[in-house]
């Protein structure tokens, strides 16, 4: 069985390779649509629901990618202008109980996802094949990541949290 933590398994790196990038660029571009339609027809009681036993409830899980998104685009756009600048890592569980989680429907993070990937996908476009070597340093990991590095990162982040959302669905015939 797998392990409901990580339904896609690990984050694996891979090398850079045009054929890759495009497909995490795609993976960016098509997220806020893979989220919205993995949430399709769930009612109120059922985005309450933890993904899995001691994990997040699916509303938590929206809004912590969103969160999680934001502070991407941040860390690209630090990475492109500055020299190895370091990123601030922050406390996804607090980030998760927070009072506009708990209070805000989840379509107010689909919403802010559409905007947002936008913004990404097209700032993405434009870098080089030399611009995915530029890094930022990541003090929560102590190593520098190249932008390469954090496109896979998050391509899979999206990924692996949605499919948190469409395991849940199948284990409980929603």
């Amino acid at each position: 069985m797998t392990d409901p933590r990580y339904p896609i398994g690990l984050f694996q790196p891979k090398p850079f390779s045009a054929a890759q990038k495009e497909e995490w660029v795609a993976d960016i571009r098509f997220l806020p649509n893979a989220v919205e339609h993995a949430l399709h027809n769930l009612d109120e009681a059922q985005l309450q629901t933890p993904y899995r036993d001691g994990g997040w409830t699916v509303h938590q899980l929206v809004h912590h990618v969103a969160d999680s998104h934001m502070n991407a685009y941040i860390r690209f756009k630090l990475g492109y202008t500055e020299q190895a600048p370091t990123i601030k890592p922050y406390e996804e569980q607090l980030w998760a109980e927070t009072s506009d989680v708990a209070q805000l429907p989840v379509n107010i993070s689909i919403t802010l996802l559409f905007a947002l990937h936008q913004r990404w996908h097209t700032f993405l476009l434009s870098l080089t094949d030399e611009d995915w070597q530029k890094t930022v340093y990541h003090p929560g990991q102590q190593k520098e990541l190249t932008l390469w590095d954090l496109l896979g990162s998050y391509s899979w982040h999206g990924r692996h949290h949605t499919a948190h959302i469409t395991a849940l669905r199948e284990r409980k015939g929603w």
